[in-house]
């Protein structure tokens, strides 16, 4: 497995990102293309714009990276690809360009599923054995896996309607504040009072690992409205208040639910992943809940939080290890649950369980 050099290739959101891994765990380069001024106008991701900004960025994100790896594509012992879920413009997109590299040089070919790719990143990042407990939370998926195997996930619980990264956009877009909206609040939050205004914990008064964050962002907007009706407007200490007190709510919300997650898996470790994990405030409340049962807590460096192409290289070589391979009919998937045992979410809708 040492001697494996697998370029990844990711495209499932609004990154386009490539990036070159061996199998010994180093990252020989790691290329990321932000769109987020293509959507900055919109306030959210626009899927149209985003699948053509990574047709357009794709050749150039692989060119770069296999040159700051030093390497030609012929050095590569495979190509590793994400299959799935995300927006299918962009995936079929990065799934295009993979069998294209793959068929002209003669490489193996692995799809890999995006979540897999987060789940698997502490391995990566710092060699952990299975199993662990992880929590992905990102801007389009929150949910507690119990990875028992690069292909072994148990789910014990996820959102039943927005994502926590979700949640921060739509409270950023409420407050004019600049997205994406994760970091905006959390700046905003650093100088205000989390104590200020009474916001809600859903589902803590039910017992299992399933959140919601469809209520807190009501409350916020409610709270926001009434602001402005009694003052007419919306000062800076009222957004820096409803800022911290959000965020405040989503860290307790998320603490609570891993103290559940980790005492049903027992697992003996906690691992967190997805752009969410970059907020300090949260992984502060998650490292003191893995403390206080007496489990090790692990975060990638801020950079593997968020979409790459290494952490979708890593999977592929932890597949392809286990003798997976893909042909030239790989398809591209707008949903594509770890856990295909488990009970879709609430919302999963008729193709199928989201993630």
């Amino acid at each position: 497995m040492d001697d494996l050099i697998f370029l990844g290739i990711e495209s499932s959101c609004d990154d386009t990102a490539a990036a070159v891994v061996t199998g010994d765990r180093r990252i020989l380069s790691s290329v990321v293309s932000s769109q987020t001024d293509l959507h900055a106008d919109f306030g959210g991701v626009v899927p149209e714009i985003a699948a053509r900004a990574h047709a357009e960025r794709l050749d150039l994100a692989v060119e770069q990276a296999l040159s700051g790896a030093g390497l030609s594509v012929h050095d590569l012992s495979g190509i590793a690809v994400t299959a799935g879920p995300g927006l299918i413009g962009g995936v079929m997109a990065g799934v295009m360009c993979a069998k294209g590299i793959a068929a002209g040089a003669g490489l193996p070919l692995v799809g890999v599923n995006h979540l897999a790719g987060h789940a698997l990143t502490p391995r990566l990042t710092d060699g952990i054995d299975f199993p662990y407990l992880m929590l992905l939370v990102s801007g389009g998926h929150c949910q507690f896996l119990r990875v028992d195997g690069a292909e072994d996930f148990t789910r014990l619980g996820g959102t039943i309607d927005d994502a926590p990264g979700e949640a921060f956009d739509k409270l950023a877009k409420l407050l004019a504040l600049p997205q994406p909206g994760g970091p905006s609040v959390e700046s905003e939050a650093a100088d205000g009072d989390p104590d200020r205004f009474a916001l809600p914990r859903p589902l803590l008064d039910r017992p299992g690992c399933d959140l919601s964050f469809s209520g807190l962002k009501t409350a916020a907007l409610r709270l926001r409205d009434q602001l402005i009706a009694e003052q007419g407007g919306l000062r800076q200490g009222d957004r820096r208040d409803l800022c911290a007190g959000f965020q405040a709510a989503v860290a307790e919300i998320l603490a609570e639910k891993s103290r559940r997650a980790l005492s049903a898996s027992a697992a003996p470790l906690l691992a967190v992943a997805g752009g969410v994990a970059a907020n300090r405030a949260i992984r502060t409340a998650l490292e003191r809940v893995a403390r206080n049962v007496g489990a090790g807590f692990l975060a990638p460096p801020q950079a593997l939080c968020t979409d790459n192409g290494a952490m979708i290289a890593w999977a592929g070589i932890e597949r392809f290890q286990l003798g997976h391979r893909d042909g030239m009919d790989l398809v591209a998937r707008p949903r594509w649950p770890l856990d295909s045992r488990a009970a879709p979410m609430l919302g999963g809708g008729k193709r199928g369980a989201k993630a």
